[in-house]
């Protein structure tokens, strides 16, 4: 499943449980349009994993909550606690190992 969420309270409650990965992105961003096509390949190849997008520019203050100053960023959750965390472009053997998948 992949969502693309701009509050604060939508983030919360699609992050409280489960495997979710974060993606936080921007339009004009290279490496995030580089790493985007594997996060949305990531989903459907594991449905299991929650992934939601989120747009920096759009949604500060969900970004400011992670301190993400760098993007591409993802963040890692698992039952709502955020578990790992990566900044820049990883390739998708690298992405797979970041969520625990094969």
């Amino acid at each position: 499943m992949l969502l693309h969420i701009e509050k604060k309270d939508e983030f919360e409650k699609e992050t409280k449980e489960g495997k979710v990965l974060v993606d936080f992105f921007a339009t004009w961003c290279g490496p995030c349009s580089m790493l985007s096509p594997l996060v949305e390949k990531l989903s459907k190849d594991h449905p299991e994993i929650k992934v939601i997008k989120v747009d920096v520019d759009k949604a500060e203050e969900i970004a400011a909550m992670f301190n993400v100053y760098s993007i591409p960023t993802l963040v890692y959750f698992e039952d709502g606690k955020a578990v790992r965390q990566s900044v820049g472009y990883v390739p998708e053997p690298s992405l797979k190992k970041f969520v625990g998948v094969q």
